[in-house]
């Protein structure tokens, strides 16, 4: 998930911060942040529309190109 903590960063939004708008803990998104875990594709959907980014950016750091 190199594009949530660089997308979470570039705001800069706390960790606590975005656990709490997105209703899990902060060690769950730390977690995802470090590829210790992985999101549900449920999770997932509601990142890219917190962050208004697509899931390819959360997972790979850059939109996906044809």
């Amino acid at each position: 998930m190199k594009g949530l903590k660089q997308i979470r960063k570039e705001r800069r939004l706390t960790q606590l911060k975005v656990a709490q708008d997105l209703n899990i803990s902060r060690e769950t998104l730390s977690h995802y942040e470090n590829n210790k875990r992985e999101p549900s594709i449920e999770l997932l959907i509601k990142m890219s529309e917190y962050f208004n980014v697509s899931i390819d950016f959360l997972i790979c750091g850059k939109e996906f190109k044809k």
